[in-house]
């Protein structure tokens, strides 16, 4: 339960809020029931990105079933409790209107309250890379933590943490399109593997479009040729790279319905070729094409 210290939260505090909204908040830590005008999210959160199609879904499930999974808070020294992990329950619950909210309250400090929020969302996996990368850094540059003690706090391997920090090297344009979806962690690394910053910036949008072993691969053929390049070796040829359209929507297709897809292309017309592997299967993908309207 949180402790109520009325002598202690400054007069600006109480006469803007008043003591009623903490009237039903008894001392100690613990779960308890909180006014939602008495909590706050974190400034220092690593997620910054909230899905809407998942906070639309969030929103309808409270405004039915209510909260049933308590927020985490900490109490602040202003007076108000600092959500640790639960920020969109939090603010779907201010979506539909509700005037408290069940919480756990705990002790902790700046540095465990940023390590819990960052184990918290990793285990949801709700970070996008760069959230989780600036994540990491906030813990080293700001409570000096190395990567090994950072690695061991989340729960992760010190290579893993190292790369996810190298993404903050990226040109600005490549984190944006990384937090967005728009290339993957996989494809941010084949970029930053181009020595030559100027070439990495060309190469953000050409190299979106592939996949990543065709991006690393690429990333190499332009190391070469700047290798020569400044080694003055003549009749350089320049690297021609297309991406085959029916091969990456073949692996599309292929991860959505779970099977050997082959499609092929005439001068007037083609075909797709999708593999089943039993009765029963059969049954299931003939399902899922009668559901198709084109």
């Amino acid at each position: 339960m949180a402790r109520t210290n009325k002598g202690g939260l400054g007069k600006g505090f109480g006469a803007l809020l008043g003591e009623s909204l903490r009237d039903d908040v008894q001392s100690n830590t613990g779960i308890s029931t909180l006014p939602m005008a008495l909590v706050e999210p974190n400034p220092e959160q690593p997620r910054k990105i909230f899905d809407p199609e998942g906070m639309d879904a969030l929103i309808k499930s409270i405004s039915t079933h209510g909260i049933i999974t308590p927020i985490t808070v900490r109490e602040s020294k202003n007076g108000y409790y600092q959500i640790i992990a639960g920020e969109r329950r939090w603010r779907a619950a201010r979506s539909v209107g509700l005037t408290e909210i069940p919480a756990f309250i705990i002790e902790a400090d700046d540095q465990k309250v940023m390590e819990l929020a960052l184990i918290e969302n990793l285990q949801r996996e709700d970070l996008n890379p760069i959230e989780e990368a600036q994540g990491y850094h906030t813990l080293i540059e700001q409570f000096k933590l190395t990567q090994e003690q950072v690695a061991e706090r989340v729960g992760k391997s010190r290579p893993s943490v190292a790369n996810a920090l190298r993404l903050l090297a990226l040109p600005e344009e490549a984190q944006i399109m990384v937090a967005s979806g728009g290339i993957t962690a996989g494809h941010a690394r084949a970029i930053l593997s181009i020595q030559d910053e100027d070439r990495r910036l060309e190469s953000i949008e050409k190299m979106s479009t592939m996949t990543v072993r065709q991006a690393e691969k690429y990333a190499r053929d332009i190391n070469k040729i700047d290798e020569l390049e400044s080694s003055n070796t003549p009749f350089i040829v320049k690297p021609k790279f297309e991406v085959n359209y029916l091969d990456e929507l073949a692996k599309d297709i292929e991860n959505n319905l779970a099977r050997k897809v082959q499609i092929e292309q005439g001068k007037k017309s083609g075909s797709i070729k999708l593999e089943f592997y039993n009765e029963e299967d059969l049954e299931r993908l003939a399902a899922a094409l009668k559901q198709l309207k084109i």
